[in-house]
C-alpha cells in the first residue's frame, strides 16, 4: 500500500523516465534492422514519423486519463465511447499483441545469445529466459518495478555508449573508418524506394511500443494534467537517440549489409577493433530485451485479471492465490510461451519477421482506438482534430504498408485471423451485451 501512495505523488519527469525505460527494447534494438531492409536509411525518416504519431496517441490518452482516471484505461475508454463490444475487443487485442509482442522478445533475445554462442538453437535460449522471466514476475509488482528501474538506466547507458563511440568514428576523432556511407540524393536515401519506405513504417512504429503502459501510469501524477508534458518530453528524447544512433549506424556501414542476425549496432562496430566493448553492447541489449520481455509478461497477466474482473473473460482468471500472479492467468501464460519457443524451433529464420510484423499491426489497431474514443469523448478542437486525423492516416500507412512486402505478409494474415477470432465472439457475446442496463 506504501508503493501506491508514492506512485500517486509521480511528477511529470518521472512518468517521462518511465515511460523510456519502458518502450526502448527488442523492437528497437533489433526489430529496426528489418526496417532497415526494406528501406534502407530511409528508415530514420519512418522513426520521426512514427514519433510523430506516437506523440499524438499518448496525447489522447493522456487527455482522457486526466479528465477521466479510469481503471481499465484505454478499455474503459473504447467501451464508453462505442459500447461493450469495443471494450472487449481493445482489451483482447491488448492480450494477443503482447503475447506477439512477448515471442518476439524471446526470439530476438535469443539471436542476441547467439552473438557468444552462435551453434546453440533458438529455441533452448528463447526456453532459459521464458524460465527466468517467470522467476522475475513471481517476485511481484514491487520488485518487478525495483528491477525495471535498474534495466531501464542499463538500456540508456548503452545506447549513449554506441552514440559515443560511433560518433568519434564518423568524426574522426578514433581511427579506423574506410569509408562513411552518408546519401548524397534522395535515391541513396530511398534505396528500396517510396514503396520499400513504406513497407518499413511498420517496424519504426514497433520500436515505440509500450505508451499504452505509460496511459496507465498517468493516473498516478501529482497533476494529471502534466500527463502530455510528460509524453511530449519522452517522446522527443526518444526519437532525439533513436535517430542519432540509427544514423550514425547507417553512416558507419552499408545499409544492405544489416540483417536479422545481429543487432544494427553490434553490425555497425563488427570493423573495429574494439576488444570487449561489443560484448558489453551485447551484454546490454540482452538485459533491455529482458527486461521488455518481463513488463510483456506482466501486462499479459494484469490485462487479463482486469478482463476477467469485468466480466469479459471467465472470471477464474482473476481468482487470487498464493502467488503473485493468479494461477489460471499464469499457466495461459505459460501456454503462450511454449506456443512462442515451438514456432522459433520450426520456423527459426523468419520467426521473428513474423511475429514482429503482427504484433506491431496489433499494437497499431490499439492505437486507432485510443484516437478514435479521445475524439468521441472529448470537445476536440479544430486544430486537435486535424492532428487525429493525420495520426490516423499515418497508422492506416503503417498497417497497409506491411501488404506490399511478401516478407510482412504473413505478419499480416496473423494479424487478421485474430482479429476475426475476436469479431467471432463479439458475435456470440453481443446478445448478452444487449441485456445489460445501459
Amino acid at each position: 500500500m506504501e508503493s501506491k501512495k508514492e506512485e500517486k505523488h509521480m511528477k511529470w519527469w518521472h512518468l517521462s523516465l518511465f515511460g523510456i525505460g519502458c518502450t526502448i527494447g527488442t523492437g528497437f534494438f533489433l526489430g529496426t534492422s528489418v526496417g532497415i531492409q526494406h528501406g534502407g536509411p530511409s528508415i530514420v525518416l519512418a522513426i520521426v514519423l512514427a514519433g510523430i504519431v506516437t506523440y499524438i496517441v499518448f496525447d489522447a490518452l493522456a487527455k482522457l486519463t486526466a479528465s477521466h482516471p479510469e481503471k481499465g484505461a484505454f478499455r474503459t475508454y473504447a467501451k464508453q465511447a462505442y459500447g461493450h463490444w469495443a471494450g472487449f475487443s481493445v482489451g483482447w487485442i491488448y492480450w494477443f499483441s503482447e503475447i506477439l509482442i512477448m515471442g518476439s522478445q524471446l526470439t530476438a533475445l535469443s539471436i542476441f545469445s547467439r552473438f557468444w554462442f552462435p551453434n546453440i538453437p533458438l529455441w533452448l535460449f528463447a526456453l532459459g529466459y521464458a524460465v527466468l522471466g517467470l522467476l522475475v514476475l513471481l517476485l511481484g509488482a514491487k520488485k518487478l518495478s525495483q528491477i525495471e528501474n535498474i534495466f531501464a538506466v542499463m538500456k540508456v547507458a548503452a545506447i549513449m555508449m554506441f552514440i559515443l563511440l560511433a560518433g568519434a568514428f564518423v568524426f574522426g576523432l578514433m581511427d579506423g573508418v574506410k569509408q562513411l556511407h552518408i546519401p548524397s540524393n534522395l535515391d541513396a536515401f530511398f534505396p528500396t524506394g517510396w514503396m520499400g519506405f513504406w513497407a518499413s513504417l511498420i517496424f519504426a512504429f514497433y520500436a515505440f511500443g509500450g505508451i499504452e503502459v505509460m496511459g496507465l501510469m498517468a493516473v498516478q501524477l501529482k497533476q494529471p494534467k502534466e500527463a502530455p508534458k510528460s509524453g511530449k518530453v519522452m517522446i522527443l528524447s526518444l526519437v532525439t537517440i533513436y535517430v542519432i544512433s540509427l544514423a550514425l549506424a547507417l553512416v558507419l556501414v552499408p545499409w544492405d549489409e544489416f540483417n536479422t542476425e545481429k543487432s544494427p549496432f553490434i553490425i555497425a562496430l563488427k570493423d573495429f577493433d574494439l576488444g570487449f566493448v561489443p560484448h558489453i553492447i551485447n551484454g546490454a541489449l540482452i538485459i533491455a530485451g529482458f527486461s521488455t520481455m518481463v513488463a510483456s509478461f506482466y501486462g499479459v497477466t494484469t490485462i487479463l485479471v482486469s478482463l476477467a474482473e469485468d466480466g469479459d473473460a471467465p472470471s477464474f482468471f482473476a481468482r487470487e492465490g498464493k502467488l503473485a500472479v493468479p494461477i489460471p492467468s499464469l499457466v495461459l501464460l505459460i501456454i503462450g510461451i511454449a506456443v512462442s519457443i515451438v514456432m522459433s524451433l520450426v520456423l527459426p529464420d523468419k520467426i521473428y519477421t513474423y511475429i514482429t510484423t503482427a504484433a506491431g499491426l496489433m499494437l497499431l489497431y490499439n492505437w486507432l482506438f485510443i484516437i478514435l474514443s479521445a475524439r468521441k469523448l472529448m470537445k476536440v478542437p479544430q486544430k486537435a482534430q486535424l492532428k487525429y486525423y493525420a495520426g490516423i492516416l499515418l497508422l492506416i500507412a503503417g498497417v497497409s504498408g506491411t501488404l506490399i512486402n511478401q516478407t510482412n505478409r504473413p505478419g499480416f494474415l496473423i494479424s487478421l485471423v485474430i482479429i476475426g477470432l475476436i469479431g467471432i465472439v463479439v458475435l456470440f457475446m453481443n446478445k448478452k451485451w444487449k441485456k445489460e442496463p445501459q
